[in-house]
């Protein structure tokens, strides 16, 4: 099944880019009539005609679509700072999204070698990687971000299994073992991956949070080949944040995002 990326589609026609238009047309040899499969990159797959086969700006009328084409039943946000080199960063991009990922953040730490960091590269990567893992939805990639600040912008409605309440003006409350704030539409769960130093800071293994959480929307932090700072993990507890491990290997920063990745992908399968 080859899946072609539409960046518009509006009034029952789905319209190519220059790039999938000559891939369409140039290389798979395409012509008007052929039927095609489009995807919109916000979930939905179009099965259509094509009405133009111009190399560089093809079109083709929807016959029918599939919402939801490839999803999956969670949301998971990735905040993964980039790697010093940056073929491993794009490197997870690319098997992120294959698994299954809806926002990655690249993350600029206290400790991180790479300080500076353009998404338009890693934009393609994905698209490319949605396609080939047949999906219909890209993952958004977000523009960097520091890890304080990044912290600090997170919402205050947070999901801790097996802790106690988090007061925030004195409206937390239990359900079924789980905090819930007041207020939010769905329950969130936050996670960071951080080799804490201090023994009296306990962490718990992915695979048993991910196992006694009932929600639908993750989030994962990854520090940079250095680590967190102990400043960042300070803040990322007082967010409501969990600390957990990855098991006992020692991973690579990319290495512990895709295993990161595919923990919540089988949590849900």
């Amino acid at each position: 099944m080859e899946l072609f990326y539409a960046y518009e589609v509006s009034g029952g026609m789905c319209l190519l880019d220059a790039e999938e238009s000559g891939h369409c047309v140039r290389v798979l040899r395409h012509r008007n009539g052929d039927e095609i499969d489009v995807i919109d990159g916000l979930g939905t797959l179009y099965h259509c005609a094509l009405t133009d086969d111009s190399p560089k700006g093809a079109s083709a009328r929807v016959l029918s679509c599939v919402p939801g084409f490839g999803g999956h039943p969670y949301r998971l946000t990735l905040g993964c700072c980039p790697t010093k080199n940056n073929d491993r960063f794009e490197w997870f991009v690319e098997k992120a999204t294959e698994v299954g990922v809806d926002r990655i953040v690249p993350l600029i730490g206290d400790r991180s070698e790479r300080r500076v960091y353009k998404t338009e590269r890693a934009g393609r990567i994905a698209l490319s990687a949605t396609k080939q893992s047949l999906k219909a939805r890209i993952p958004e990639i977000s523009e960097p971000v520091s890890v304080k600040d990044f912290l600090r912008m997170a919402d205050v409605d947070s999901i801790m299994p097996g802790m106690a309440p988090t007061q925030v003006g004195g409206n937390a409350v239990m359900s079924g073992g789980t905090t819930v704030m007041p207020g939010s539409d769905r329950a969130s769960l936050r996670l960071i991956a951080y080799c804490f130093e201090d023994e009296s800071i306990p962490r718990r293994s992915i695979k048993e949070v991910l196992e006694a959480f009932d929600g639908t929307d993750v989030t994962v932090l990854i520090g940079p080949e250095g680590d967190f700072s102990h400043e960042e993990a300070r803040l990322a507890l007082a967010q409501g944040y969990i600390p957990v491990h990855l098991g006992s290997s020692r991973l690579r920063t990319e290495t512990a995002a895709v295993i990161a990745a595919t923990a919540v992908y089988f949590r849900y399968l």
